[in-house]
């Protein structure tokens, strides 16, 4: 099933390209490169300077697609373990274009 801004939060993230647009943390922001790894809680990024793990809860990501579309998710939106995201109820408003 091909990535979709309507479906973005329910699909598989490793592999895509993501930056860290905002957060709690001044030096996480402005991280960019591909999710290599996801936790309950993180995701694991590896960048030009090696893998960073950077928390979901504090902070806000937009992913490209691969038809070149950009997606903002808040990262609380994705906490959860990836394989329950499918089942959780997520409002429209979380998440934009």
């Amino acid at each position: 099933m091909m990535i979709t801004p309507e479906n973005l939060v329910r699909h598989e993230l490793i592999g895509l390209p993501v930056e860290v647009a905002r957060g709690t943390n001044p030096a996480q922001a402005g991280i960019s490169g591909r999710v290599v790894d996801e936790t309950r809680n993180t995701f694991l990024i590896e960048t030009r300077s090696g893998v960073k793990c950077v928390p979901k809860s504090c902070n806000c990501f937009i992913f490209t697609l691969s038809q070149g579309l950009k997606v903002k998710a808040e990262g609380s939106v994705l906490v959860s373990q990836p394989e329950n995201r499918i089942n959780k109820k997520i409002r429209r408003s979380r998440w934009k274009l």
